[in-house]
């Protein structure tokens, strides 16, 4: 599978594994569920909540052994 990128969208991610959901959750994204959250790439939804894209990322892909 291709690694996490900060263009990837919630979408993207939650569908390959819904368990990635508590990272999201961990940085304040508490609107995973709704339709527009999931078009959203990660670096769009950390501009929003004010985290860091890059760290969000790099958990992401650890995550996913990558």
């Amino acid at each position: 599978m291709a690694s996490v990128t900060k263009k990837s969208t919630i979408g993207e991610i939650l569908a390959r594994d819904m368990q990635t959901a508590k990272y999201f959750m961990e940085i304040g994204m508490h609107c995973l569920g709704c339709p527009a959250s999931q078009a959203e790439s990660i670096e769009e939804a950390c501009m929003v909540h004010g985290t860091d894209a890059d760290a969000l990322v790099a958990k992401l892909n650890e995550h996913f052994g990558g």
